[in-house]
């Protein structure tokens, strides 16, 4: 099996509340992150896709379509948003890098098989990292 992993930057701000806490809680669970002007990060996103090279061309598959599947179902709507109001998603959900990495998962997943068909590589992880020292992982199940 082989492995691809693509890496793309986007930056958002956000603001770390959840509605189900109160002001105390807020500030004792995310400190800082619960400034409420909110803060930023510049994330790194990387997609991995792993499977068997085409025979015919070598490849894994194409990357200037995995790139387009990225910026259409990511990026656009993530690169300089602040995630709390301009993300629908995190209306209701804190958006913790965790729920974050989720969201990319979920998004790349819903338009895997109409991008590449059944038979193409897979989604095999999604990694996004917030700072040097903090990074989540999303990986999928293998297909059986």
């Amino acid at each position: 099996m082989l492995r691809l992993t693509k890496t793309y930057r986007f930056s958002a701000s956000h603001r770390l509340h959840s509605q189900r806490l109160s002001a105390a809680e807020n500030a004792r669970v995310f400190g800082k992150c619960n400034n409420p002007l909110g803060h930023g990060h510049n994330y790194i996103l990387s997609v991995s896709v792993s499977g068997k090279p085409d025979p015919s061309s070598g490849l894994l598959l194409s990357r200037s379509r995995l790139d387009a599947l990225v910026d259409r179902t990511v990026l656009a709507g993530l690169d300089y948003a602040h995630l709390n109001t301009d993300v629908e998603e995190f209306r209701e959900i804190v958006p913790t890098t965790e729920n974050l990495s989720l969201l990319i998962h979920r998004r790349l997943s819903q338009a895997w098989e109409q991008e590449f068909g059944r038979q193409s590589p897979r989604l095999d992880r999604v990694r996004v990292e917030e700072t040097a020292r903090n990074f989540f992982e999303v990986t999928s199940e293998p297909a059986l």
